[in-house]
């Protein structure tokens, strides 16, 4: 690039740009009230949840508090894998893969983890005998509210709803167009064992307790058990503050009549962590708790501004269900990605704060009792694809809750290492956790004859998620939280890898073993000649990439702290002997130490392509030929398949600078999916923008933000790269506020698919290096912490 550089001062703090003032509001919304709880609207505050179905006359609030669960804490260890662990391998070893599996399921897996429950629902009922005309409701992601406007006995209602983060409330003001015409009934219910009472006239109280026990399958005698001694307890407190009126109660509800307006305050605490369950008090007035509200929101998602090219006005004309069909038909309509796009930010602005837990499988978003994968945390993808936004979309805060999480699976993690492997150094996770941090292989023991090895033969849930403390460093620059916190954990599991890690006697390559790609499976033929379906083998593409990525963060790191050295140097001797990675007949990167026929090639895990995205060990311009491999694995798996797996292949696909490859697939992700087709297969967008799995996970509008970024900027490489992979529709646009690995944000504008303005803010300060994709030039700058370069 022939770029001019010139340095301004910038007053951000060392995480974070300022904030971005622009007039554009971004809404989803509807002339109709949902049906089902696919298309209600989402509100939260990263702690409690509600999803707002939007009915005039009869309003109902699904509830959720993060902390809610079955279960309590439990030693799941299983201390008879220990012994078996020589026995799998050595089955892995002669080819025995049927053995090595039994042999697993026999000892080594451990109870299911706990379920993620909802609280309560709050249910407002209007006291009018017309009927309600002119429905319209919204949700601002802008300002993080829920409107609801209708016309009823002549007169015109407004419902305004919103959660608030600083003053941990959900607040609903109900107001009309004419004096004393707000008359309410005010109920709570829920479907775990509550109580419902009044405290004078205007307080509604739900007590309620989680079940000691959810099962994990239909088949279980023991389905949904309550103890009397164990479980989260919790409550739930509704306010009612009319101006004007008259209030009554009876033992379970509130109502009131003739008021001028209502707002309602609903808070809510648990037992998890405050075993008092003291709700704390709100005496704020209601302009008060809204401004508060919205400035802490906007604070964090207005940092960031896209623009993908012109308006199209006769698009947003239409409800956003309707604009979504469209979409298949008619992927130009840039403000509909756009809008999807910050719907995913502020999804996670929603459901992950500092101090609380972080997102799960549904956000905090959850309906069922026994909900679909119990909504806890999987980690061996869908966890950690909920973070991938919060660096580089930058709200990094709302990464801490995990932060925090893997500070607790540290812990736990160590002694399963020590009692189901004899490693006494280090921790370790498997591929599913809960809001008690358990660590241990899943599987029911060896009593569900649906436990499989596939999955729960898998302890590097750890490693994965310790790049994500790299990350967080990598973009932030905070040596303080690298010393403190990050690098700590990441020699942890660093400690238990270099353990677990074997030496090929025959080529004396480390390798894992056993090792399993997440959730897949492959065909082998047996000594007998027979062909058999395999779950466990060696050094599966995903173990060597996970171990590369683990030990290149930790000389990184231990090298910036200056410490550790001779730790360093084991780190750097075992990652150059791990074992290579391989490619087969077909040109692709094998999943598996052998060229296995695969029983589902179109499998929705594509988990050997970690080193090329989230990982950063395949680098088209440095390993062309691992590249290539990649891009013949992606064209066999195929563009379909659920949610979460299409939001994957997008940040695939950008990786290797295929702009329109990656936009298809983000086209395939928008196809419209109607909630009552529960029989429906492959992926695709609920009516509110959730992601269909199906059912719901929220996993795909985070990687599929995560993904458009990628599409716009990398910075994985050791330099930024601008517009690597921009698709043929959006030849001019602008981001502002994204940020980049080294401590920089970036704000650039691009016309015909070149940038023609650029600054970078430092904020760290160092070396910048740049590149366009439309140029070979790399452009150097030597920066300094908290300045803006005008580059372009």
């Amino acid at each position: 690039m022939n770029m001019k550089v010139r340095s301004i001062w910038f007053s951000g703090c060392i995480f974070l740009s300022t904030t971005l003032t622009f007039g554009k509001e971004y809404k989803l919304w509807y002339n109709a009230p949902a049906t089902v709880w696919e298309e209600a609207l989402p509100i939260g505050n990263g702690r409690i949840g509600a999803m707002v179905y939007g009915n005039p006359l009869q309003e109902v609030y699904q509830l959720n508090e993060e902390s809610i669960w079955s279960g309590y804490p439990q030693d799941w260890n299983n201390p008879k894998a220990a012994n078996a662990l020589p026995q799998v391998r050595e089955a892995v070893d002669r080819g025995d893969y049927a053995k090595a599996s039994e042999l697993w399921k026999a000892n080594a897996q451990g109870p299911y983890t706990a379920r993620y429950l909802p609280m309560a629902n709050l249910m407002l009922d209007q006291l009018t005998r017309g009927e309600a005309r002119n429905l319209y409701r919204e949700l601002n992601i802008s300002n993080a509210l829920s409107t609801v406007t209708y016309e009823a006995d002549g007169v015109k209602y407004r419902r305004t709803s919103f959660i608030s983060y600083p003053d941990q409330v959900m607040v609903i003001k109900i107001a009309a167009d004419r004096p004393q015409a707000v008359s309410l009934h005010i109920r709570l219910n829920s479907l775990l064992r509550y109580t419902v009472q009044t405290k004078g006239e205007k307080t509604l109280i739900l007590n309620g307790k989680a079940p000691a026990y959810v099962a994990n399958r239909d088949y279980d005698p023991h389905q949904v058990v309550y103890d009397d001694k164990r479980g989260t307890q919790f409550k739930v407190q509704v306010e009612l503050l009319p101006d004007g009126g008259h209030c009554e109660a009876n033992d379970s509800a509130l109502t009131v009549r003739n008021a001028n307006e209502v707002v309602l305050l609903l808070s809510a605490v648990t037992d998890f962590g405050n075993k008092k369950m003291t709700l704390k008090k709100c005496k704020r007035p209601y302009q008060e708790l809204l401004q508060r509200h919205t400035d802490d929101h906007q604070q964090l998602f207005n940092r960031l501004q896209l623009s993908l090219g012109t308006e199209n006005l006769q698009k947003e004309a239409l409800p956003t269900n309707e604009r979504l069909k469209s979409f298949e038909q008619d992927p130009t309509d840039n403000g509909l990605t756009e809008l999807y796009y910050q719907y995913g930010r502020y999804l996670l602005i929603a459901s992950s704060r500092p101090g609380g837990l972080p997102a799960n499988l549904q956000g905090i978003w959850n309906r069922h009792v026994q909900p679909p994968w119990g909504s806890n945390y999987t980690t061996n993808i869908n966890t950690e694809m909920n973070y991938w936004p919060a660096e580089i979309t930058n709200l990094p805060e709302c990464f801490l809750p995990l932060s925090d999480f893997i500070g607790r699976l540290a812990v736990n993690g160590a002694q399963t290492a020590k009692v189901n492997y004899g490693i006494n150094r280090g921790w370790l996770a498997h591929h599913n956790s809960d809001v008690w941090a358990q660590t241990a292989p899943t599987g029911g023991y060896d009593s569900d004859p649906k436990g499989a090895p596939r999955w729960s033969c898998w302890p590097m849930a750890g490693v994965w998620l310790c790049q994500h403390l790299w990350e967080h460093y990598a973009f932030g620059g905070d040596k303080k939280y690298l010393s403190k916190t990050a690098y700590p954990l990441m020699k942890g599991a660093a400690e238990f890898l270099l353990q677990w890690l074997q030496k090929d006697p025959e080529t004396g390559y480390w390798i894992t073993n056993p090792s399993t790609s997440p959730e897949n499976r492959f065909r082998y033929i047996d000594k007998e000649g027979k062909k058999q379906n395999g779950e466990i083998s060696r050094s599966s593409g995903m173990d060597l990439g996970l171990a590369w990525d683990l030990l290149t963060n930790c000389i990184e790191a231990s090298t910036v702290l200056d410490t550790d050295k001779a730790f360093r140097q084991q780190c750097m001797d075992v990652r150059a002997n791990l074992q290579p990675f391989r490619i087969g007949s077909k040109g692709q990167l094998l999943e598996w130490d052998k060229e296995f026929e695969e029983t589902d090639p179109n499998h929705r895990h594509v988990s050997h392509l970690f080193a090329l995205h989230p990982g950063r060990q395949i680098i088209p311009e440095q390993q062309p030929e691992l590249a290539a491999a990649c891009q013949r694995t992606l064209e066999i798996r195929g563009d379909g398949g659920t949610g979460w797996a299409m939001a994957w292949k997008i940040n695939f696909w950008a990786r290797l600078r295929d702009g329109n490859h990656a936009f298809g697939i983000l086209k395939n992700g928008l196809r419209y999916v109607d909630a009552t087709q529960v029989s429906v297969r492959g992926g695709g967008t609920y009516a509110n923008l959730f992601d269909a799995h199906p059912p719901f996970q929220i996993d795909g509008n985070f990687g599929g933000t995560a993904g458009i970024t990628e599409m716009l900027l990398q910075s994985h490489a050791g330099y930024i790269h601008l517009l690597p992979a921009l698709p043929d529709n959006w030849q001019s646009g602008s981001i502002k506020g994204v940020r980049a690995r080294g401590g920089f944000t970036i704000d650039m504008e691009w016309k015909e698919s070149r940038i023609t303005r650029l600054s970078v803010t430092s904020h760290s300060g160092g070396t910048c290096r740049i590149r366009e994709a439309t140029s070979p030039h790399e452009e150097v700058i030597e920066t300094e912490k908290g300045k803006t370069y005008q580059v372009k």
